[in-house]
Order: C-alpha cells, then structure tokens, then sequence
C-alpha cells in the first residue's frame, strides 16, 4: 500500500516579496527534510513559504552589506573631491570596479553574449543610471558639500524608490508607509540639525539629482530578465558605464590635465573600484531580486546613521543629542517598515 505525500495546496509564490526570485535562490524539493504530521503520520515538507522566508532574510542582510559599504564610499569621495575631477573619479572607478569582477564575470558573459545583446536596451538604461549618471553626481557633490551631508541626502532614495513600486502597482501596507515616513523625518531632522528648515547648498541639489538616479536604477533592477545572470548583468553594466564616461574623462583630460596618483588618490579609488562598485553593487542587485526595491530601500535608510558613525569614528565629530534622536528616529522606522 503506497503512501501520498501531504502538501499545503494553497501555499503560492506570490505569499512572499521574494516571488520573483530564481529558481536557484534557494534549495530544492528533494533537498529539504521532511516531518511527520501528528494527525496520520504522512510526511510533509516545509511550506514553500518558510523557504522565502529565508531568501526574505538573505535579502536584507545583502542590503545592509550594500548600504554600510556605500556608507565609506562617501568618506572616500569627499577625501579626493579636491584632488581627482569627478568624471576622471569615476571613470577610474569602474576600470578598478572591471578588473575586480573580471575573474568572476568575463566567462558568464561571454557565454550570455547572445542574452545580453537581446536585451541591450535594458541593460544601456540600467548603465546609465545606476553606473555613469548616478556616480558621477556623487562625484560632483563631494566638491560642495559634506559627506555626512551626502549620506544624509541619499537616504531620500526609499521614498523615491517606494514610489516607483506604487506606480508598478506593489501594494506597499499601511506599516511600510507610516515606517518610511518616521524615518523620512529623522532624515530630515538630521539634515536640519533638530530642524525642517533646511538650506541645501549646490552640493545638496547635486545629491537629490543622485538619489533619483539611484532609485530609477533601482526600479529598473526590478523588471531584470531573468535569463540574465547576475554577474554578468554586472560586468556588462559596469562595462558600457565606462564606455559611456569614456568621452567625458578624454574631455576632463584635455580641460582639467590629470591627477597625480599616490596614497590620497589610489586608496580611495581602490575603495570606491573594489569595494563600493564591485562588492555592494552585487550584493544590492541579489538584494533586489530577492526582496523588491522598495523593502531593500528601506534598508538604504540606515545610511545616514552609517556615514554619522563613521564620521564621529574617522573625523572625530560628534553627534550630540539631536543626532542620537534622529538617529532613534531612522532605526525605529526601519524596523517597523521591514517587520513581517
């Protein structure tokens, strides 16, 4: 006499924000354990909604990794704002950021080629905006304003990014909304220091003009063709940014004259090639995937509080107690918007 294996008819993908992810984002059927039931000792595998659940978790943390890196990388840009023109920054930055994922990534895209021509449209808007236009505004802000200030004003991201969602018809909750909106206001405070009447320089506008950037680059990570790998989705990207900043830097060249290399210049470009493109970028791309831009721009909402606290550490300045509240203030919305 066989036995029939009980399975929860009403578990579907859509249970979760990780259903549009792969089928390789997490373990097989035939890999899980299975349990005996107490009612007639039928054995039944995890529902399909724990194992999201996972993938949900791994999402997050990949966020925060993107969003701690990125945290130093605006330390990094100020550090050689007056050393390095912006475009020449950038443009550097991803030659580093090519060399470091090109053990990883040249062979995935070579054999994708075919894939990544189908959809080169897509691909060119996504080089656009999250690789030449965003970065260089990053670069073009770090010459008028602070890094704290860069940070700060980047955190503006989440609202433009939960936008998006809406608009792709995403039903955001009445708890995600209420969180992005106290962490929006301890944003603001931050920036205002305890007030909502803030007086942005050119520096600050440049950064607005970047959080857009970041957040259409985000949204467009989204609608990804599955049939794309993730590296070489990144190679190919970082690729045709560099290309595109090509003519610019040749420009900046001709106008500006070089820089000089030496420990002030190379150390940031490294941080910036290897660590803030190569590494975050990936994690925050398997971020997207796994749990949708606006939950993981929820997360981007930690990086004002990671640029304060690596300044105090770095440049000694300190907080005060409208920072810590502020602070308080951007936690506290996180965690509301990201509970469960």
């Amino acid at each position: 006499m066989t036995r029939t294996t009980a399975r929860n008819p009403t578990a579907t993908a859509t249970d979760s924000p990780t259903a549009t992810a792969t089928a390789t984002d997490s373990p097989t059927e035939t890999d899980l354990p299975t349990r005996t039931t107490p009612t007639d000792g039928s054995t039944e595998r995890p529902a399909p909604a724990r194992r999201l659940a996972k993938g949900a978790g791994l999402g997050v943390l990949l966020a925060l990794l993107a969003t701690v890196v990125w945290s130093g990388s605006f330390v990094a840009t100020r550090d050689m704002a007056d050393s390095v023109p912006p475009v020449q920054a950038v443009f550097w930055r991803w030659i580093i950021a090519l060399a470091a994922v090109a053990p990883f990534a040249a062979r995935p895209f070579w054999r994708q080629r075919a894939v990544v021509r189908r959809h080169l449209g897509f691909v060119a808007l996504a080089s656009l905006f999250g690789v030449a236009l965003y970065n260089t505004l990053v670069h073009q802000a770090g010459l008028t304003t602070s890094a704290s200030n860069m940070g700060m004003i980047m955190a503006a991201s989440p609202v433009l990014m939960a936008g998006y969602a809406r608009l792709g018809g995403e039903r955001l909750g009445a708890r995600r909304v209420v969180g992005m909106l106290v962490a929006a206001l301890g944003v603001l405070l931050l920036v205002g220091k305890g007030s909502l009447a803030v007086d942005f320089t050119a520096g600050d506008l440049w950064m607005f003009a970047a959080a857009l950037s970041f957040a259409s680059y985000s949204a467009l990570l989204k609608r990804k063709p599955a049939e794309i790998d993730q590296l070489a989705f990144l190679f190919t990207t970082f690729l045709l940014g560099a290309l595109m900043l090509a003519p610019a830097y040749a420009v900046s060249l001709a106008v500006q004259g070089g820089f000089t290399a030496g420990v002030g210049t190379v150390g940031p470009l490294l941080y910036v090639g290897v660590l803030s493109s190569a590494v975050a970028f990936f994690a925050w791309n398997r971020a997207i995937s796994l749990v949708g831009a606006a939950r993981a721009g929820v997360v981007y909402y930690l990086q004002p509080v990671c640029v304060a606290l690596l300044s105090y550490v770095l440049l000694g300045e300190q907080l005060g107690l409208v920072g810590v509240v502020c602070m308080a203030l951007i936690l506290g919305g996180v965690a509301l918007s990201s509970s469960r």
